[in-house]
């Protein structure tokens, strides 16, 4: 059984997480994508082809990519590298209070280019990316021509 992890599951937006994938067969190719909506409905997506080590287990701050939507060794090239569906979209979050990102990622079987109902689910998680901290005050801020928001910690 293959299992993914993200660790922490939650933090913040600026916050490093450690991503694991664990059960898989000794130099297996896979695909580890990492997608999320928008607040609009709007797809984000990116991915990345490994081969798993002698273990069965992919860490992509310790493995290269070999390609997608990124090559070499990059921690969090997942959340970095996220693209948008349509063109000339921008990853924006608006409810940065409220809400987190949600960011479903996903292990693959093989190399995955596109949305092939045929691809082989092989495990799970999501993560949450909050933007603002338990606790923290939003003030806005309207004074003549200047908006924008003050935030204030607890």
């Amino acid at each position: 059984m293959v299992e993914v992890t993200v660790t922490p599951q939650s933090s913040l937006a600026d916050r490093p997480v450690q991503i694991r994938v664990r059960g898989l067969s000794p130099s297996q190719l896979v695909t580890l994508r990492a997608w999320l909506k928008d607040e609009q409905g709007e797809c984000f997506q990116s991915r990345a082809f490994f081969r798993a080590n002698q273990a069965g287990e992919v860490d992509p701050g310790l493995h290269a990519a070999l390609g997608g939507s990124y090559s070499g060794v990059w921690p969090m090239g997942l959340f970095w590298f996220l693209q948008p569906d349509t063109l000339f979209r921008r990853l924006v979050k608006r409810d940065v209070a409220g809400s987190p990102f949600r960011v479903r990622l996903e292990v693959l079987d093989g190399l995955s280019l596109g949305a092939d109902p045929r691809e082989q689910l092989l495990g799970s998680c999501e993560a949450e990316r909050w933007y603002v901290g338990p606790g923290v005050q939003r003030v806005p801020i309207r004074e003549g021509r200047v908006r924008g928001a003050l935030f204030l910690p607890p």
